[in-house]
């Protein structure tokens, strides 16, 4: 298997940096989504589900561009960031986080849900007759139950974000160093001259990379199903 260039390391390490931080601000998010659309009863709950799970249906080229129309220099939320903060998204790595967690969010809150769903709803009530608010029971018993879809949601999302490449190309660009993710990378390598072996080699640790978590999400669960057990 030939060497990689620095550039593709660069791009390897920026794709786990940009999945570690994406999957840090995804999973509270996410948690928070699932735990609402679990436990919650309100008009345009299937509307809310809707917008969530939306980026798995639309290409993703399409998300991009809506990032790139709301979050960019000239958008009404991204020029607003710009003006009064300072903070930047477009072109930048902090942008190419944002796109994965949009991307990853579907993943990771189905799995949270589901696992929140299974949780009984008596423990939740027996632990409010004894006096819990709903914030307590939450920490004390819904999270340590939903410990096993929490941890395989964020494993997932983490994988997903690991690999995103649509939506990042499309808001943040294909930028060395900056943005170029090891999807990013791949499709470079396979659109230059001699670039093939290069992108066979990324194309294989992606692969490896991506079974890893996924045979990692499935032990976490085991193993935290079998501590609640």
């Amino acid at each position: 298997m030939p060497e990689l260039s620095p550039a593709a390391w660069s791009a390897i390490a920026l794709s786990f940096k940009v999945a570690a931080v994406a999957t840090l601000w995804g999973v509270p998010v996410a948690t928070a989504l699932a735990l609402l659309l679990a436990r919650g009863h309100f008009p345009g709950k299937a509307l809310l589900d809707g917008i969530i799970h939306l980026p798995l249906v639309l290409p993703p080229v399409v998300t991009g561009y809506a990032l790139l129309l709301l979050l960019g220099r000239k958008g009404p939320i991204g020029a607003f960031l710009d003006q009064q903060f300072g903070i930047v998204f477009a072109f930048r790595w902090t942008g190419a986080v944002v796109a994965a967690v949009v991307m990853a969010l579907p993943i990771i809150v189905r799995a949270i849900r589901l696992s929140i769903e299974a949780v009984d709803v008596r423990l939740e009530q027996a632990s409010g007759t004894l006096g819990a608010g709903r914030l307590a029971t939450f920490f004390l018993v819904t999270l340590p139950l939903s410990l096993p879809g929490i941890l395989a949601g964020a494993t997932l999302g983490f994988a997903k974000a690991l690999g995103e490449f649509g939506a990042t190309i499309t808001f943040v660009s294909n930028i060395p160093g900056e943005t170029r993710t090891i999807a990013s990378a791949i499709y470079t390598a396979s659109q230059t001259p001699d670039g093939d072996a290069e992108a066979l080699t990324l194309s294989a640790v992606a692969a490896v990379l991506g079974l890893a978590a996924l045979v990692a999400s499935e032990l976490l669960a085991r193993r935290a199903r079998g501590a609640l057990s």
